[in-house]
């Protein structure tokens, strides 16, 4: 049995978690900052790894409390490393590595969106089969992967703009519905009617990438026709929530439905924060040529026990990290390999 600390500050979520055998949640200790970067109407970065360390210490001490375990019963320590803010991700590496070293523990970077990935490791009574078909969906990432095995990885599309939960972010800011947008969106779109409105898809034919600019700038001159601007009574906010909220699914589902009838992938997973939009899960669940594994809410969004889990199998191959690990905002998931 090997016990696997996990540390995650990439951005306003301050994590950590023991995760046993890359499989089995021993305790999982998220302290959000939504309610700090809501009157911004995003995160803001400088506040942002502020509040990281002021919480990281009672986050991992609570930790490790939850899964009444001592140092000596871990055998490693794993750290988001990358994708994220610089600021915030150095909060986190910085404490792994004061805590490896203290405790005389391996230290494992992880890659950010590996954690996406891994959530469906912790999540299903069974192990994924290879090869999976990944869709990363989050506020920062929209990418379809490949994977082939543990580690072995191929991009196959991403978003050329936005990222599919920037663009609910910047539609619910438009439609004077707060932060965060995803949650927003969805609510509201369940009290309009989808058959109202009809905003485009951007298909980019002949390949797997993303792109939602056009979208977002749609809802902008629907939202500015005649004058009307948010808290306008007149303003149809829950027929364009709606109709914005399915063509962004619209395009997640059917691009991810041509990769896994190309690559006849066994499985397909679906990660980040975005996943936890209901409408997405239910198209998923009913279009997809291959089984569809979905983590729980609580698992899309960033959490240290995703982190514990990828570095669990990183460390299983042998890998490790040196005291020179160092924060890659820019990481891409490639570079891990």
């Amino acid at each position: 049995m090997l016990r696997v600390l996990g540390i995650e500050t990439s951005c306003d979520e301050t994590a950590a978690a023991v995760v046993e055998d890359g499989r089995h949640i021993r305790s999982n200790v998220v302290a959000a900052q939504v309610e700090l970067h809501a009157q911004y109407g995003g995160v803001f970065p400088e506040m942002a790894s502020r509040e990281h360390v002021a919480k990281i210490v009672p986050v991992v001490e609570q930790a490790m409390a939850q899964a009444g375990i001592q140092w000596a019963d871990l055998d490693a320590i794993a750290v988001t490393h990358g994708p994220g803010l610089a600021g915030s991700l150095l909060v986190g590496v910085n404490m792994a590595k004061g805590l490896a070293l203290a405790n005389g523990l391996p230290l494992v970077g992880v890659n950010h969106l590996e954690g996406h990935i891994y959530a469906s490791w912790l999540a299903s009574a069974e192990e994924p089969q290879f090869p999976l078909l990944c869709l990363i969906v989050s506020g920062g990432h929209t990418e379809l992967i490949l994977m082939r095995d543990h580690g072995q990885y191929e991009l196959l599309g991403a978003t050329l703009d936005d990222a599919a939960g920037e663009a609910f972010d910047k539609v619910a800011r438009l439609l004077g519905l707060g932060y965060p947008g995803g949650p927003a969106i969805q609510k509201t779109a369940e009290q309009g009617d989808v058959s109202k409105l009809r905003l485009p898809r951007a298909w980019l034919e002949g390949t797997y990438n993303f792109s939602f600019s056009g979208l977002k700038t749609a809802v902008l001159n629907l939202v500015k026709q005649d004058g009307l601007r948010a808290g306008d009574s007149r303003l149809p906010v829950g027929d364009i929530a709606a109709a914005f909220q399915e063509s962004v699914v619209d395009v997640l589902v059917e691009k991810t439905r041509l990769a896994a009838e190309q690559f006849a992938v066994k499985q397909v997973l679906i990660g980040g924060g975005v996943a936890a939009n209901q409408r997405l899960r239910e198209r998923m669940r009913e279009r997809m040529p291959a089984p569809v594994l979905i983590p729980p809410v609580a698992l899309c969004t960033d959490n240290g026990a995703v982190i514990a889990s990828a570095g669990y199998f990183h460390f299983a191959k042998g890998e490790r990290s040196g005291w020179d690990l160092d924060v890659v905002p820019g990481l891409r998931l490639a570079d891990d390999e």
